[in-house]
């Protein structure tokens, strides 16, 4: 979301939110399932995942059947820790991202990141997402142990091959802990419906991810 008050937001939001829009934000881009994928294991599994405002990542993978919870929060970066007054200086090296808890029985972690490529975010757009400009809105995957790691790049290089968008994806795997962020940005999409951002950037997010993939959807 852009990091301005309130006030800034009412005044310039007919301006800002009615510009149009990347089609990449309305409609899935048609990505292969993975070649690679983690083997299925027993208990919850994590994945975290950046790429721009975490309100809308949240409500695609809040979304997904087998995904038990969704957190917004911040990874990567310096600091011991992290909150949106900090990370929106942009001096933390933090991304805006989210913990994904999942059930491996139920969905993968290949397909999250097939959902993640295709309609969570656009994984060509360099420190920004649509509006939002910053190291912070960048696109990127903290994978949480080596055979993630390995699935992960292993899906980047299969996209790259396919030639899945037209420009380079710039997704990189990086490393760092995870801090949750405020309660008020936890359920944002669904406690503020009718939030411009929400209305101009996150709803076809959503339905981006129902129309594609409607026997994933919750």
């Amino acid at each position: 979301m852009l990091k301005w008050s309130i006030p800034v937001v009412a005044l310039l939001g007919a301006a800002l939110f009615l510009a149009p829009a990347s089609s990449a934000v309305e409609r899935a881009v048609p990505v292969p399932v993975p070649a690679l994928d983690v083997k299925p294991s027993k208990g919850e599994q994590v994945a975290v995942l950046a790429g721009g405002c975490f309100w809308g990542m949240e409500a695609v993978f809040q979304s997904v059947k087998g995904v038990h919870s969704v957190t917004t929060g911040y990874a990567g970066g310096t600091a011991k820790t992290a909150t949106y007054a900090q990370v929106s200086t942009e001096r933390t090296g933090h991304a805006e991202a989210v913990r994904v808890v999942y059930d491996p029985r139920k969905v993968s972690y290949g397909t999250l990141l097939r959902i993640y490529f295709s309609v969570a975010h656009d994984p060509t757009q360099l420190n920004r997402q649509y509006p939002d400009t910053g190291p912070s809105y960048r696109s990127a995957i903290f994978p949480q142990d080596d055979e993630q790691r390995g699935v992960a790049a292993a899906y980047i290089a299969q996209l790259t091959k396919a030639k899945a968008f037209p420009k380079p994806i710039v997704t990189k795997l990086e490393t760092g802990a995870f801090y949750p962020a405020e309660a008020y940005h936890q359920d944002f999409f669904w406690r503020n419906p009718t939030h411009p951002y929400i209305v101009r950037y996150d709803k076809p997010k959503v339905a981006a991810f129902r129309n594609a993939y409607p026997m994933l959807v919750n």
